[in-house]
Protein backbone atom coordinates (compact mmCIF):
# COMPACT_ATOMS: atom_id res chain seq x y z
CA UNK A 1 0.00 0.00 0.00
CA UNK A 2 0.94 3.61 -0.33
CA UNK A 3 -0.44 6.84 0.97
CA UNK A 4 -1.50 9.89 -1.04
CA UNK A 5 -2.04 13.15 0.83
CA UNK A 6 -3.92 16.15 -0.57
CA UNK A 7 -1.84 19.27 -1.13
CA UNK A 8 -4.83 21.60 -1.30
CA UNK A 9 -8.39 22.01 -2.57
CA UNK A 10 -10.01 22.98 -5.85
CA UNK A 11 -12.62 25.73 -5.75
CA UNK A 12 -15.28 25.66 -8.46
CA UNK A 13 -18.85 26.94 -8.83
CA UNK A 14 -20.30 23.38 -8.75
CA UNK A 15 -21.76 22.00 -5.51
CA UNK A 16 -22.64 18.51 -6.76
CA UNK A 17 -21.37 16.10 -9.39
CA UNK A 18 -24.57 16.59 -11.40
CA UNK A 19 -23.82 20.35 -11.53
CA UNK A 20 -20.38 19.79 -13.10
CA UNK A 21 -19.88 20.08 -16.84
CA UNK A 22 -18.99 16.76 -18.46
CA UNK A 23 -15.80 18.38 -19.70
CA UNK A 24 -14.39 21.69 -18.44
CA UNK A 25 -13.88 22.89 -21.99
CA UNK A 26 -17.62 22.63 -22.66
CA UNK A 27 -18.61 25.20 -20.02
CA UNK A 28 -19.50 28.37 -21.90
CA UNK A 29 -18.05 30.67 -20.82
CA UNK A 30 -15.49 28.71 -18.78
CA UNK A 31 -15.72 30.02 -15.21
CA UNK A 32 -12.74 31.17 -13.21
CA UNK A 33 -11.85 28.46 -10.69
CA UNK A 34 -9.18 28.39 -7.99
CA UNK A 35 -6.46 26.08 -6.77
CA UNK A 36 -5.86 26.64 -3.06
CA UNK A 37 -2.62 25.08 -1.84
CA UNK A 38 -2.01 24.15 1.76
CA UNK A 39 0.66 26.48 3.26
CA UNK A 40 3.30 23.71 3.40
CA UNK A 41 3.32 23.50 -0.42
CA UNK A 42 3.30 27.17 -1.46
CA UNK A 43 7.07 27.25 -2.08
CA UNK A 44 6.52 24.59 -4.74
CA UNK A 45 4.91 27.26 -6.96
CA UNK A 46 8.27 29.03 -7.42
CA UNK A 47 8.80 29.69 -11.19
CA UNK A 48 5.31 28.55 -12.24
CA UNK A 49 4.43 32.01 -13.61
CA UNK A 50 5.73 31.37 -17.14
CA UNK A 51 3.35 28.52 -17.95
CA UNK A 52 0.04 29.04 -19.75
CA UNK A 53 -1.43 25.64 -18.89
CA UNK A 54 -1.12 23.23 -15.98
CA UNK A 55 -2.05 19.60 -15.35
CA UNK A 56 -4.04 19.16 -12.15
CA UNK A 57 -4.41 15.72 -10.56
CA UNK A 58 -7.14 15.38 -7.98
CA UNK A 59 -9.06 12.79 -5.98
CA UNK A 60 -12.69 12.39 -7.02
CA UNK A 61 -13.84 11.90 -3.45
CA UNK A 62 -17.54 11.83 -4.35
CA UNK A 63 -17.33 9.22 -7.10
CA UNK A 64 -19.55 6.19 -6.72
CA UNK A 65 -18.22 2.62 -6.66
CA UNK A 66 -16.13 1.48 -9.64
CA UNK A 67 -17.72 -0.21 -12.63
CA UNK A 68 -15.35 -2.23 -14.82
CA UNK A 69 -17.82 -2.28 -17.74
CA UNK A 70 -20.65 0.18 -18.30
CA UNK A 71 -22.37 2.08 -21.10
CA UNK A 72 -21.19 5.71 -21.09
CA UNK A 73 -23.65 8.58 -21.56
CA UNK A 74 -24.30 9.30 -25.23
CA UNK A 75 -23.03 5.83 -26.21
CA UNK A 76 -24.85 2.62 -27.09
CA UNK A 77 -22.12 0.07 -26.38
CA UNK A 78 -20.62 -1.15 -23.11
CA UNK A 79 -17.03 0.03 -22.52
CA UNK A 80 -14.29 -0.88 -20.09
CA UNK A 81 -13.51 1.68 -17.39
CA UNK A 82 -9.96 2.11 -18.71
CA UNK A 83 -11.29 3.06 -22.15
CA UNK A 84 -13.24 5.98 -20.65
CA UNK A 85 -12.80 9.07 -18.49
CA UNK A 86 -15.47 8.10 -15.95
CA UNK A 87 -14.90 9.04 -12.30
CA UNK A 88 -16.13 5.57 -11.26
CA UNK A 89 -12.65 4.03 -11.23
CA UNK A 90 -10.73 1.72 -8.90
CA UNK A 91 -8.65 4.77 -7.90
CA UNK A 92 -10.81 7.83 -8.65
CA UNK A 93 -8.02 10.12 -9.83
CA UNK A 94 -9.13 13.08 -11.93
CA UNK A 95 -6.95 14.92 -14.41
CA UNK A 96 -7.54 18.28 -16.06
CA UNK A 97 -5.41 20.39 -18.32
CA UNK A 98 -6.31 23.91 -17.21
CA UNK A 99 -5.53 27.38 -18.48
CA UNK A 100 -3.41 29.10 -15.87
CA UNK A 101 -4.61 32.69 -15.50
CA UNK A 102 -2.67 34.08 -12.52
CA UNK A 103 -1.40 33.71 -9.00
CA UNK A 104 -4.09 35.70 -7.21
CA UNK A 105 -2.34 35.64 -3.85
CA UNK A 106 0.23 33.35 -2.21
CA UNK A 107 -0.92 29.76 -2.65
CA UNK A 108 -3.99 30.57 -4.77
CA UNK A 109 -3.97 30.03 -8.53
CA UNK A 110 -6.73 31.20 -10.86
CA UNK A 111 -7.48 28.65 -13.62
CA UNK A 112 -10.12 27.80 -16.22
CA UNK A 113 -11.46 24.49 -17.64
CA UNK A 114 -11.92 22.55 -14.42
CA UNK A 115 -14.81 20.08 -14.22
CA UNK A 116 -14.97 18.95 -10.59
CA UNK A 117 -17.01 19.65 -7.47
CA UNK A 118 -16.07 22.53 -5.17
CA UNK A 119 -13.69 21.35 -2.44
CA UNK A 120 -12.23 18.43 -4.42
CA UNK A 121 -8.86 17.37 -2.90
CA UNK A 122 -5.85 18.33 -5.03
CA UNK A 123 -3.12 15.67 -5.36
CA UNK A 124 -0.55 17.36 -7.62
CA UNK A 125 0.21 20.17 -10.07
CA UNK A 126 2.44 19.71 -13.09
CA UNK A 127 3.30 22.12 -15.91
CA UNK A 128 1.69 21.26 -19.22
CA UNK A 129 4.38 20.93 -21.88
CA UNK A 130 3.02 20.85 -25.44
CA UNK A 131 6.19 19.19 -26.72
CA UNK A 132 5.78 16.33 -24.22
CA UNK A 133 2.08 16.16 -23.34
CA UNK A 134 0.45 16.23 -26.76
CA UNK A 135 0.74 14.11 -29.86
CA UNK A 136 -0.97 15.32 -33.05
CA UNK A 137 -1.27 11.75 -34.35
CA UNK A 138 -2.94 10.36 -31.20
CA UNK A 139 -6.10 8.33 -31.80
CA UNK A 140 -9.28 8.89 -29.79
CA UNK A 141 -10.24 5.20 -29.87
CA UNK A 142 -13.99 4.57 -29.99
CA UNK A 143 -14.57 8.32 -29.40
CA UNK A 144 -13.51 9.25 -32.96
CA UNK A 145 -16.89 10.75 -33.68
Amino acid sequence: MFNVQPIGRLRTPWATTSDCPRNGRRADPPPLCHVELDPAYIDGLHSIEGYTHLILLYWLDRATKPEMIFTPPRDTEPRGVFATRTPRRPNPIGLSVVKFEAIERPGVLAVRYLDCVDGTPLIDIKPYLPTTDSEPEASMGFQRR
